[in-house]
């Protein structure tokens, strides 16, 4: 007697299975392919990221054991081997999985858009940053980092609107953050929250000239000519003061010829933190409070760290790290979707440890995942 659909086919329900094979094709993904498809393949991954499963022979004992149900799972492999999955990894193209989850964003930004942020702000606030993993360089000598170390580093977009990814890049260890800045493609009226490792003048003008807002931390060395001392309400707020000027060093003043904006606020420690902005109307207080908003991004980060299990690779070529790497985002945004959609209270990360638990269940996925909201 059919009991109802897993849990695991309820979430994958969601996916746009005509835009998965178009993204297929396009990349010739199931050339010469019987029996494990692509399809399969992102199914198994995305099974391994959401129940946490450590290695290849973690992923075949699992499976295995529900060999009676991989056909309701969507699976229509017989069986899943270490094997076969690393030399899919290694051999189909990361492009297939890239390209997924960027349709997967497109549908997830419109139903977070009216999502409140933290702070009373009518713009598309992004953060921007990047997150290293180390890796071993014996075994992934294509990323190099230091003489005995390899990483690779994910340079994120975040809209801080759902924590939604917008924007996703891989590069080696070696490459510094702020290049990356020039791939942006910069939206007019947006606000861009950097950390100072990217505090690049040259970078940050073409922000500027780009009709767009960014809200960075000034280095120690950062010299600053003041123009213009605007009020500020030392007593009632932790703002110390509110300036305008301009660079003063001569390559910085020839990257960023027009004025900039300096905020100086106090933390709760009682330490001085000096903002730059190119907005100058904004209340002190709120550009100090969107700066903290950049905290999103390294949850994120921690999320994919930790809870998509990103730590622990399933393959060693960059083809396998990479289509790792995507397949994880697709898992995070596809909930997301599904959150939204069936208008779930639970956060992220409950509905997260709710499913690596109730995958093989049967039980409406609806039910399993709004007991934990408030």
């Amino acid at each position: 007697m059919n009991q109802g659909k897993l849990v695991f086919s309820q979430l994958m329900a969601f996916l746009p299975l005509s835009t998965f094979r178009r993204c297929v094709a396009r990349h010739r993904g199931d050339h010469k392919v019987q029996d494990f498809t692509c399809m399969d393949q992102f199914l198994t991954m995305a099974f391994a990221q959401l129940t946490y499963r450590e290695s290849l022979r973690d992923i075949e004992v699992n499976l295995r054991a529900q060999a009676k149900r991989l056909y309701h799972m969507g699976l229509r492999c017989k069986t899943v081997s270490p094997n076969t999955l690393a030399n899919a990894n290694a051999t189909r193209p990361w492009q297939i999985y890239a390209d997924f989850a960027q349709h997967l964003i497109a549908m997830a930004r419109p139903l977070y858009a009216q999502e409140p942020l933290a702070i009373d702000l009518d713009a598309t606030v992004y953060a921007f940053d990047a997150t290293t993993i180390d890796l071993c360089l014996s075994v992934y000598p294509w990323a190099p980092f230091r003489t005995h170390k390899a990483a690779i580093k994910l340079h994120t977009l975040l809209d801080l609107r759902g924590s939604i990814p917008t924007f996703i890049h891989t590069t080696d260890g070696k490459t510094h953050e702020v290049n990356t800045l020039d791939l942006l493609d910069l939206e007019p009226g947006a606000y861009y929250l950097l950390d100072r490792g990217y505090l690049d003048f040259q970078r940050l003008f073409a922000i500027h000239q780009a009709n767009a807002f960014f809200v960075t931390r000034a280095k120690s060395n950062t010299k600053f000519k003041r123009r213009y001392s605007h009020p500020v309400d030392r007593v009632n707020s932790n703002i110390v003061c509110d300036q305008t000027g301009v660079l003063t060093v001569f390559y910085s003043s020839k990257d960023y010829p027009a004025t900039l904006r300096r905020v100086v606020a106090k933390d709760e420690n009682g330490k001085r933190i000096t903002f730059l902005t190119n907005n100058f109307a904004l209340k002190p207080e709120l550009i100090a409070d969107l700066y903290r908003q950049r905290w999103q991004v390294e949850l994120f980060f921690k999320w994919i760290k930790q809870h998509l299990r990103i730590k622990t690779f399933f393959g060693t070529t960059e083809n396998a790290v990479k289509t790792q790497i995507w397949t994880a985002v697709c898992t995070y945004v596809l909930i997301a979707i599904a959150k939204k959609r069936l208008h779930l209270n639970s956060s992220l990360h409950e509905i997260l440890q709710i499913l690596s638990l109730t995958m093989f269940e049967t039980t409406p996925y609806k039910s399993t995942t709004y007991a934990t909201g408030p």
